[in-house]
């Protein structure tokens, strides 16, 4: 106890005497190495330097170093050894030299879309010594083990009467090559209100439509069921997918789609006001509107010759 208290001392010292001395990262190397002597000394019996042979178990056999990658930046630790049997210091884990915490930020960083070298440049800036591409790229891959679990995760728990089917379109680097994919995902509505994703995948973006069934038969053998009402845009090979594998549900268009789609049908000087009056329509509560003074809607909606567009 009276070396740590020097050793803190010490340390407020340096950082009185000398501006540049990182008074958290030397606390915590102070704290962990007071911690590491502390386990050693129960694993050998006595303290350090204290001479009592009837309660000693093994001797101690000097130190080793050893790089602690942490979120105050690089600590070099001296990690005590013993005669007879084996010591690792329980705040440390085995084959990896960095703190859990700081690997949390990184694979945060690198979900966000930061590259690899942004990542280098980040952990640099934080103080850590020499953490390289690859080494971001491995800490990373742990993340592989965790998407496919929640991916493959079991829908039978929960009901879900609604369903959002939809594809965004991803850059996605396939065999050395960057390539346009469809990213199919489904979110369901829970009977409580919440909104889930149940599942995502990639598809070849040449062939979203045939993409669709097989995504849908995944969700129903992790057991989807309950569906009662599906929402997407009009792609064929969705609402066919969706007749043939979700019996008994029903199908509505997505009003955003349709509303895309018919902007996309008059000038754009008149986009505003056609999303204004479909926004309009979608929310009467009757199916008869009142012409407005500003823009001359039909009476009724829908039209007996309205058009049926497609996405």
């Amino acid at each position: 106890m009276a070396e740590d208290r020097m050793a803190v001392l010490e340390m407020l010292r340096k950082a009185t005497a000398d501006g540049d001395v990182d008074v958290l990262r030397e606390g915590v190397r102070v704290l962990a190495e007071a911690i590491m002597e502390a386990e050693v000394s129960e694993l050998t019996g006595v303290a350090k330097g204290e001479r009592a042979p009837d309660r000693r178990l093994t001797n101690r056999n000097g130190y080793r170093e050893r790089r602690w990658d942490t979120r105050v930046g690089t600590i070099g630790l001296a990690i005590p050894k013993v005669r007879d049997g084996s010591y690792f210091p329980s705040l440390l884990e085995p084959r990896r030299r960095a703190e859990r915490a700081l690997l949390s930020v990184v694979q945060e960083a690198y979900v966000a879309g930061v590259s690899t070298r942004r990542v280098e440049d980040l952990v640099e800036a934080l103080g850590i010594a020499s953490m390289s591409r690859s080494e971001v790229s491995r800490i990373c891959t742990a993340l592989d083990a965790e998407v496919a679990a929640f991916r493959g995760r079991s829908l039978a728990d929960e009901r879900y009467p609604y369903l959002f089917l939809d594809a965004t379109y991803v850059k996605v680097r396939d065999g050395g090559r960057v390539v346009s994919m469809a990213a199919l995902v489904a979110v369901g509505v829970a009977s409580t209100g919440e909104r889930r994703i149940l599942g995502l995948e990639l598809a070849a973006g040449n062939d979203e439509g045939n993409a669709w069934a097989p995504f849908l038969r995944g969700l129903c053998e992790r057991g989807l069921a309950g569906v009662r009402l599906v929402i997407s845009d009009a792609h064929r090979g969705l609402v066919a997918a969706v007749r043939e594998l979700l019996l008994g549900a029903a199908w509505q268009r997505c009003r955003v789609h349709f509303t895309r789609n018919a902007q996309a049908l008059v000038p754009r000087s008149a986009a505003g006001m056609v999303a204004s009056a479909i926004r309009s329509i979608l929310s009467s509560p009757t199916s008869t509107l009142r012409p407005s003074s500003s823009a001359g809607w039909p009476m009724a909606w829908p039209p007996a010759s309205r058009p049926s567009p497609s996405c």
